[in-house]
């Protein structure tokens, strides 16, 4: 891969910038504080992004590179992989992701995975590698190199680290024994006593006792709980039953007064009767008057009949008298005083009859009868009565029933579970409200009970609680104590691993090549270095003696630290990529710094080499040697 064009519109003190950069060794001239470190990181951004993140860092990236007084804040990159194929990166870095184009200017960003944090990954696809990577192998700064002699021993162990555990960053040793300390201190052993798991242990032991003390007033609470449902139930089903008894009384009671209403009526009833009764005692009575009287009247018409025969017969007497005396007696006078005879016969008679009618009529046989009269309307008024009140208590009885039968049916009804016998009689019923209403009290009396003994239990539940919270907690944190160890075991193991990989894998391979590499850069003055755990990193000498690096002069361990990094990067990413040099040859003198140029131009011709610096001893050493560069010098 090749970066081929710049063009910064403006990043930091860089603005209306273009940089055209070849294949092989470009060197990017600048004195201090005209923008190469700027340039580089310009380069990082363009493919990654700018962070905002300060990182450890007392400004951010973006920050320090925002420009002060414009607007612009963007440029673009134009670089070419290894299969030929050339694209364009536009950034506006106020922005989190890029503009990516194809050779025929297609925007193809969206052809690419975009993360939520590291925003379009189009760089990382492409080569497999990321930033950080990128940065530890690809990319040597200055900071990597200038190391003043106290520093060389740092410088050593970093070497040491990335030949032993393919990390400059990283020592298995340290590793392990930091990995060690950290189990030790975070989680304990079974010998240790104050670490963690131990406190831990301890305490879930001693809160495990103190629950089991605690737990049987929890049984307590449940049992004394379902106790008192138990005597809710039973006050719920006593008050149903009592409900019921109520009902039932007041359906009696409403039966009772609907009875007091027939009785009434019957009472009603039996009165006409018994006036019917004296009605026909009087009217007897009037009847015998009248049968009497009757008797009598007959009696007297016979005798006035009898009397009528006995005048009938002394006027026919009287007459034929009259007859034969005015036939035989000639006297007028006589004749005449013998016809007064007949009107005086008929004046006595018409007197007699008189008489007897007198004695026949009877005002008390007339005042009988009206009596009789008055005394079977009575009886006929008084029956009609009767037979009303008799409908009317049919009518109540039939109304009683039906009503008693449905308050029934509907208690039935309502009160399914509930049997409730021999209450017929009233003294039944108030007997067993007093019974019910007694066991209602009992119970209540009882739930008060319970209540106290459940508030007397309350303080030890509520310290049940706390400490099962703690309890919990407590085997939250001896969990995570656990898999923290179970981590650092995991960790340690795949430490060991890797580590045991590397030295039989990676470790030989690395030294193979950093062997050849310090050999070049050397001219042969070190053919081979090589790694061991006892001795860290060695190099062999001409003579065949072999010395500990840290016994090398800080230039010889500056390349020693190149070569290694140069020895990595076929293994790294399946692209070409440039190696950026910022700096990293401070401590060469001239006769190193030509060997790694030359080296540069020899082993490392299809990679592209840029080389920021603040001097002209890369180019003096270039020219000298007849190798082609590309220069650019900034202002």
């Amino acid at each position: 891969m090749n970066i081929n064009k710049i063009q910064i519109n403006g990043y930091g003190k860089l603005k209306d910038t273009k940089i055209e950069l070849e294949k092989g060794i470009n060197i990017i001239y600048g004195e201090n504080e005209v923008g190469k470190s700027t340039l580089l990181n310009y380069i990082t951004s363009s493919f990654y992004g700018i962070s905002k993140n300060k990182k450890g860092k007392e400004v951010s990236d973006f920050e320090k590179y925002t420009p002060w007084n414009l607007e612009e804040f963007s440029g673009k990159l134009e670089y070419e992989l290894d299969n030929n194929e050339k694209y364009e990166i536009f950034r506006d870095f106020k922005k989190k992701n890029p503009k990516i184009f194809n050779e025929n200017k297609e925007d193809i960003s969206k052809n690419f995975n975009i993360d939520k944090t590291k925003g379009n990954e189009f760089f990382y696809e492409q080569t497999k590698v990321d930033e950080d990577l990128f940065k530890a192998t690809f990319l040597m700064n200055q900071q990597e190199t200038k190391l003043n002699n106290s520093d060389q021993h740092m410088l050593i162990q970093k070497i040491s680290n990335l030949v032993g555990a393919g990390e400059d960053n990283v020592s298995y040793k340290i590793a392990m024994d930091r990995l060690n300390r950290k189990q030790l201190e975070e989680v304990g052993t079974q010998r240790s006593r104050e670490k963690p798991i131990n406190v831990i242990t301890r305490e879930i032991n001693e809160l495990e006792k103190e629950k089991e003390e605690l737990k049987k007033y929890e049984n307590l609470k449940y049992e004394i709980e379902d106790s008192k449902n138990r005597i809710i139930e039973e006050i719920q089903e006593l008050e149903n039953k009592n409900n019921i008894i109520k009902e039932i009384k007041k359906i009696n009671n409403k039966k009772i007064f609907e009875n007091e209403k027939i009785k009434i009526q019957e009472k009603i009833e039996k009165e006409n009767n018994e006036k019917i009764n004296n009605l026909n005692n009087e009217k007897i009575e009037i009847e015998k008057k009248e049968k009497n009287i009757i008797e009598k009247n007959n009696k007297i018409r016979n005798q006035i009949k009898m009397q009528n025969m006995k005048f009938l017969i002394c006027f026919v007497v009287l007459i034929v008298l009259n007859v034969i005396q005015f036939i035989f007696i000639k006297n007028r006078v006589i004749n005449y005083l013998f016809i007064l005879t007949v009107p005086l016969f008929l004046s006595i008679y018409a007197l007699f009859i008189k008489r007897t009618k007198n004695k026949r009529k009877n005002d008390v046989f007339d005042e009988i009868k009206h009596q009789k009269s008055n005394i079977e309307s009575q009886i006929k008024v008084i029956n009609e009565n009767n037979q009303k009140i008799k409908n009317e208590i049919n009518k109540l009885k039939e109304k009683i029933n039906l009503e008693n039968n449905l308050e029934k049916e509907k208690i039935t009804k309502k009160y399914k579970k509930i049997k409730i016998n021999n209450l017929n009689k009233e003294k039944n019923i108030d007997n067993e409200i007093e019974k019910i209403q007694s066991l209602i009290n009992k119970n209540k009396l009882k739930i008060h009970t319970l209540d106290l003994d459940k508030e007397n239990i309350e303080p030890k539940l509520d310290n049940l609680s706390k400490l099962e919270e703690d309890l919990e907690k407590d085997k939250q944190l001896y969990f995570n104590i656990k898999q923290k160890e179970k981590s650092i075991e995991l960790a340690k193991e795949v430490l060991t691993c890797a580590y045991q990989k590397m030295k039989d894998e990676v470790t030989p391979k690395f030294t193979k090549q950093l062997s050849e590499n310090i050999g070049n850069i050397t001219k042969g003055r070190y053919s081979k270095a090589l790694y061991n755990e006892s001795e860290g990193l060695v190099v062999e000498l001409n003579n065949g003696d072999y010395v500990n690096a840290n016994k090398l002069s800080l230039g010889t361990i500056d390349q020693l630290y190149l070569s290694l990094r140069l020895s990595m990067i076929d293994d790294l990413s399946k692209e070409k990529l440039p190696i950026i040099m910022d700096e990293s040859f401070a401590f060469y003198d001239n006769k190193r710094l030509k060997n790694i140029l030359i080296y540069f131009s020899e082993k490392l011709k299809n990679r592209q080499i840029i080389i920021f610096t603040c001097t002209n001893r890369e180019k003096e050493i270039l020219e000298k040697n007849n190798i082609k560069f590309n220069y650019i010098e900034l202002n």
